[in-house]
């Protein structure tokens, strides 16, 4: 029976009634922390009983609450855990609004339902970011990126990594800024001549921003910009929600991003050409013969 190397956790905040990932992991029968803050204990212990996820689930209550700074302060409280008393070399860390995982293979975008085999793909993720030196940050692409049928590579060195990442323990750099967490570490190591690697053959099915009740979508997107006191009206979001969003990260690196509308909402640009040269640098084959 094949493990995962490094633990998991999914970072999550008023979506107990949803428990996306942690359902998707569960079925997997893959282990997982949920980071949560001590006001909604009561709530996520009933929707692990409701759920049937007590099983695989470890709930790891935060030392804070509300502190409106966005989830980057849960994320670097799990990173120190998983470093200082899980002793792990590396961690997972996902958003909890994740539906399901596919394998990408021969152009096609198949949902995991089996356990060993979704086991037997994060591995190979964990394992082929062991073979390298210098990879700093690893994750999953959204599925939707990703179109069946046409090819695609296993991996996508040197961009960046969204939603579900997998950590050095060791990295200097750390999750900073209320929005675009991601997306900004992902440049603080890219700029420090590190490497990230997307893969694409194991890829995250995400729900699209501001499409589930709670988390950032509640805190931040919904209740911000022009349209302040807009409700949730026939579902839609907040189209000007995400401005500050974009704003933050375009302020933060803007060497390399810039403000877009599309889609009927503000996105961030990010041109990463400057750091295509940031080379992969392998173990050496003690490492392969190791692993194989």
């Amino acid at each position: 029976m094949t493990e995962l190397k490094y633990p998991i956790c999914i970072v999550s905040k008023g979506r107990s009634e949803s428990m996306l990932t942690s359902k998707s992991l569960s079925k997997l029968e893959i282990n997982h922390y949920i980071a949560i803050e001590p006001h909604e204990e009561h709530d996520y212990e009933k929707a692990l009983d409701k759920f049937h996820l007590g099983k695989y689930v470890t709930l790891l209550i935060l030392p804070f609450s509300n502190h409106g700074d966005g989830a980057g302060r849960a994320r670097n409280y799990w990173w120190k855990y998983a470093k200082n008393e899980l002793n792990s070399g590396r961690h997972w860390v996902m958003d909890d609004n994740i539906r399901y995982f596919y394998r990408f293979n021969n152009n096609k975008k198949i949902k995991l339902t089996d356990s060993e085999e979704a086991k037997i793909l994060f591995r190979s993720c964990e394992d082929f970011m062991d073979s390298h030196n210098n990879v700093a940050m690893a994750g999953l692409n959204y599925d939707f990126f990703v179109v069946a049928k046409e090819k695609r590579p296993p991996y996508i060195p040197n961009t960046r990594i969204y939603s579900c990442n997998l950590i050095d323990n060791e990295c200097k750099h750390k999750w900073r800024g209320r929005y675009n967490e991601d997306t900004i570490l992902s440049l603080d190591i890219l700029k420090d001549g590190l490497s990230t690697i997307q893969f694409n053959h194991l890829l995250q099915g995400k729900c699209a921003t501001q499409t589930v009740k709670g988390g950032n979508t509640a805190e931040f997107y919904h209740i911000e910009g022009e349209l302040e006191k807009t409700e949730w009206r026939d579902g839609k979001m907040n189209p000007m929600g995400t401005y500050n969003k974009s704003k933050m990260l375009v302020d933060t690196h803007p060497d390399v991003a810039k403000m877009v509308w599309k889609h009927d909402r503000w996105h961030h640009h990010v041109d990463y050409r400057p750091f295509k040269n940031n080379q992969l640098i392998c173990q050496n084959d003690e490492f392969f013969e190791k692993v194989a």
